[in-house]
């Protein structure tokens, strides 16, 4: 079905809320980013387009960007009234008409070949893969650090050092705003800090699901890295889990990411062979 001529793209505000739901949860072509905040959360930011048409919104797509440089593809969604392409390709150029100069990159991770084929199409470029690990079974020992630290419970107090472990740790595509990991301490089952002569110099996040729990995020400043304090953090997550009963514990790291890779495998972490594809976009 070709699309009508009477429609017109908007910015997305608190009262389409309830549409917006409805297009996410019984719509066909649907992409929601892996995100601490609901797609439904960042109505108000820029840029959230939507596509009215006679009155009914038939398509989404929020990308605001998170650091101010980074714009992640929070949400695409189409109704099947009209083309997923058309629909995208009406959005996308609003969108780019509307960033903001400080935008550098658009990137997205990928989970449907429905979306990667309109993502090529525009212009995205295959980035990185991200590959999924579990570990399974008895924790292991302790692995002691090189560095004489301390591990206990992240506390509010700690976020800005935590936020600039993270902005040292991670290139800028990857890293997390101060908002972000706020959001991401809220929601944690644990978050633990290690801490060096009163110097934060790691950290990780992890939350609970039915199975276990995942390492949602872990960062170590790099000149403490090579020196166990990663293995220290995930060691103690896994002895905690333990204690509590739970026995699986999955994450996820680029594919190309050596050192983190060999981290997990030492700590007795194989991947399960789940990937997801990361496009970007770079912005001239």
């Amino acid at each position: 079905m070709a699309l009508m001529m009477d429609f017109r793209v908007r910015p997305a505000v608190s009262a389409d809320q309830g549409a917006i739901a409805n297009l996410i949860h019984f719509e066909t072509h649907v992409h929601r980013h892996l995100d601490w905040r609901d797609p439904l959360d960042w109505i108000g930011a820029s840029p959230y387009l939507v596509i009215d048409w006679n009155g009914s919104l038939v398509a989404a797509l929020a990308c605001p960007p998170d650091p101010p440089q980074v714009a992640w593809i929070r949400l695409f969604v189409c109704s099947d009234k009209l083309p997923v392409q058309e629909a995208w390709s009406i959005l996308w150029e609003a969108v780019q008409a509307d960033m903001g100069r400080e935008i550098k990159h658009v990137a997205v991770i990928t989970l449907q070949e429905w979306f990667r084929k309109i993502l090529k199409a525009s212009g995205f470029a295959l980035r990185e893969q991200i590959v999924m690990l579990e570990r399974k079974g008895e924790t292991p020992g302790d692995g002691a650090p090189r560095l004489t630290i301390k591990l206990r419970r992240m506390m509010t107090y700690d976020l800005p050092a935590v936020a600039d472990i993270d902005a040292d740790a991670f290139d800028p595509l990857w890293q997390n705003s101060f908002s972000a990991l706020n959001l991401a301490y809220s929601q944690a089952m644990l978050a633990t800090v290690a801490e060096c002569e009163q110097r934060l110099i790691g950290y990780q996040f992890s939350t609970q699901n039915p199975l276990g729990a995942h390492l949602a995020r872990l960062a170590v400043r790099p000149e403490a890295q090579g020196h166990g304090v990663g293995r220290a953090l995930v060691s103690d997550l896994l002895q905690t889990l333990a204690r509590r009963g739970a026995s699986r514990l999955t994450v996820n790291t680029q594919e190309e990411n050596a050192s983190s890779l060999s981290l997990y495998k030492k700590l007795g972490f194989i991947k399960t062979g789940d990937r997801f594809q990361v496009f970007e976009f770079q912005v001239r």
